[in-house]
């Protein structure tokens, strides 16, 4: 369930930025600033190669999602999407978002994510019926990697904010008040306009002084969260929530985070499945 929920939102991501994608590619050679994977590179790739590896990317995309020949098609997708993701992130801005849908895509992707619901699955079990595949706490440990990864990602950014120049002063409000203030003047200048939430709270520093102490419970607690399934669930709630506020207040989309596909390895989506079964 989860390599099928977060194939399909891998191939909607580059799908949709297919051309932003090769636009990018074909920038000036001067704006080039190789990370990641791409580290290495002293210059850009031919667009011509980047296409096909963009199109390479997609083909085995649906492979890792249909679940066909996943011992090949599992490692060659997540693979080509870190050298893709890297690549696309050379040239501006690090989108450190994408972080948490790839590696996410790469546990996935090197783990025996398609024994159940996949061509593979089917196959096996047209030609050898009484070898379907069973439960087996073996089939947990990519799930609990995905939640390690998760936790540790927020618990870096709690992390950052505390040892920045505000320090555990962020749990004042002030900090996060002119981060959101700095924000909305940049979008009304650029002309994109700031969500009216920014200017109706400005005034309310208690208001983000709460909000400033959950973000940080949030993102420091994070760890927390591997405790036990309900206090994992309860995290991802929490986190859930502070992404759809700073949607609400900043108007920043982390697309994978809002989709809540980012907490769904808390919950238990092959439940889903039994249902039909019944």
């Amino acid at each position: 369930m989860l390599r099928i929920a977060i194939g399909v939102y891998c191939l909607w991501y580059l799908a949709k930025r297919y051309r932003l994608f090769l636009r990018i590619a074909g920038s000036d050679a001067a704006l080039f600033r190789p990370v990641g994977l791409v580290a290495s590179l002293k210059q850009p790739v031919p667009v011509a190669l980047f296409r096909a590896l963009l199109a390479l990317t997609l083909l085995a995309n649906v492979a890792f999602l249909l679940g066909w020949r996943h011992r090949v098609s599992g490692p060659v997708f997540s693979s080509l999407l870190l050298w893709v993701m890297s690549y696309r992130n050379s040239w501006s801005m690090i989108y450190h978002n994408d972080n948490a849908l790839v590696l996410h895509a790469l546990i996935l992707g090197f783990s025996p994510a398609a024994d159940a619901l996949s061509l593979d699955a089917r196959k096996r079990g047209a030609a050898h019926p009484a070898r379907g595949p069973r439960e087996d706490w073996r089939y947990g440990w990519p799930v609990q990697l995905i939640n390690v990864a998760t936790v540790f990602m927020y618990f870096v950014a709690g992390v950052a904010k505390v040892v920045g120049p505000l320090g555990w002063a962020w749990a004042s409000g002030e900090g996060m008040r002119s981060q959101v203030a700095v924000d909305a003047l940049r979008k009304e200048l650029l002309g994109e306009g700031a969500s009216p939430l920014a200017f109706a709270m400005h005034d309310k520093l208690g208001l983000y002084r709460l909000m400033g102490v959950a973000s940080l419970l949030i993102e420091l607690g994070a760890p927390l969260a591997l405790l036990g399934r309900r206090a994992g669930r309860l995290w991802a709630v929490g986190a859930f929530g502070m992404h759809w506020g700073i949607l609400a207040i900043m108007g920043i989309k982390f697309r994978y985070q809002l989709a809540g596909l980012i907490f769904l390895p808390f919950f238990a989506p092959e439940r889903v499945m039994r249902v039909f079964r019944r």
